[in-house]
């Protein structure tokens, strides 16, 4: 390897994590979108009454905690799966 392709694969690698952070966090809206639409929208019309954007506000607010707690607990799993990994080399 010539020293070019070694100082671009890291650039290539952060492109591509970047880029699937932007996927997942639109998926997530749109899944997002889906459930609360289905939720809250009783009958689309011109504006949204009161009881139909609180119940929106909520259902996005949920939602958020929901996925953060998710990627939390993701995180301590992993967390403890290498600590457990690496006792075990020992």
């Amino acid at each position: 390897m010539d020293g070019k392709t070694a100082n671009a694969d890291p650039q290539l690698q952060q492109f591509i994590e970047i880029e699937s952070q932007k996927q997942r966090f639109q998926q997530l809206v749109h899944q997002m979108t889906e459930i609360c639409w289905e939720n809250c929208m009783d009958k689309p019309g011109p504006k949204l009454d009161s009881r139909t954007e609180t119940c929106f506000v909520n259902c996005v607010e949920r939602f958020i905690d929901t996925s953060q707690f998710i990627l939390n607990r993701l995180e301590q799993t992993q967390r403890s799966r290498g600590s457990f990994s690496e006792s075990m080399a020992d």
